[in-house]
């Protein structure tokens, strides 16, 4: 793998299992609910029920590696991965894992629909993820790991350091949005309300249409030019 990195003009430290990581529990992707509803949305061997955006393939900057969707930027066709199916109200959880100075994010209620949003984030939230210490974004509020980008600051930072998993929940329940990482309710505020679309109206999407108001939507995993990974995704309808 090594090799392969450095062929890509990769840095050799990347996120790659090790045998200090935990070995995630490998689940089984099906509709059928499992025990207490989760839907499992990764099997940690194949990409099965996702797609680039736009795209009807997954491409090959997005591989499975140690049990984990990972992001390889420097391959010829990447962009954000989304899944096949949309989503409204549901309690997603995952886990993530950072390389050094990496920026990704988890976008949700996102409009599959190129011609209006030729981007993932033109149409839905974000939960960063993001090296705090090392990416720039870190020095900008609103914008480090945990936050709901650009919009809400997080009430505390419990993340983990570059090259640890972290565990992150985003739960929409009707109007009402909550946000935690590693356990801890970061985030938590309701959707399309008045104040809502005050906090849209001060942020970078203002002058994006619709943004923010969308009911339902898919689940987008960030290609923003760095490795990331993530592992153990997971959903229940609420």
């Amino acid at each position: 793998m090594k090799t392969i990195l450095l062929a890509l003009g990769l840095p050799a430290m990347m996120l790659v299992g090790n045998a200090n990581d935990p070995q995630p529990a490998v689940h089984t992707v099906t509709s059928t609910p499992a025990k207490g509803g989760w839907v499992s949305l990764f099997d940690g061997k194949t990409l099965k029920g996702w797609h680039l955006y736009g795209k009807s393939g997954t491409g090959d900057a997005w591989t499975v590696e140690n049990g984990a969707v990972t992001l390889h930027p420097g391959a010829k066709e990447g962009g954000d991965l989304v899944t096949d199916k949309a989503y409204s109200n549901f309690d997603l959880k995952l886990e993530w894992k950072i390389s050094k100075n990496g920026n990704s994010g988890v976008i949700f209620l996102v409009q599959e629909d190129p011609a209006k949003y030729d981007h993932t984030y033109k149409s839905g939230p974000e939960m960063q993820v993001l090296d705090n210490d090392g990416h720039p974004d870190g020095k900008i509020t609103k914008h480090r790991a945990g936050d709901l980008y650009d919009l809400i600051k997080s009430s505390s930072e419990p993340v983990k350091p570059v090259g640890e998993w972290n565990q992150a929940e985003i739960i929409v329940n009707k109007s009402k949005l909550t946000l935690k990482l590693n356990g801890v309710t970061v985030v938590s505020t309701t959707l399309w309300d008045e104040h809502w679309k005050q906090l849209v109206a001060g942020s970078k999407f203002k002058d994006m249409p619709n943004w923010g108001t969308f009911t339902s939507g898919k689940i987008a995993l960030q290609d923003h030019g760095n490795e990331v990974a993530f592992r153990n995704i997971m959903i229940k309808a609420l």
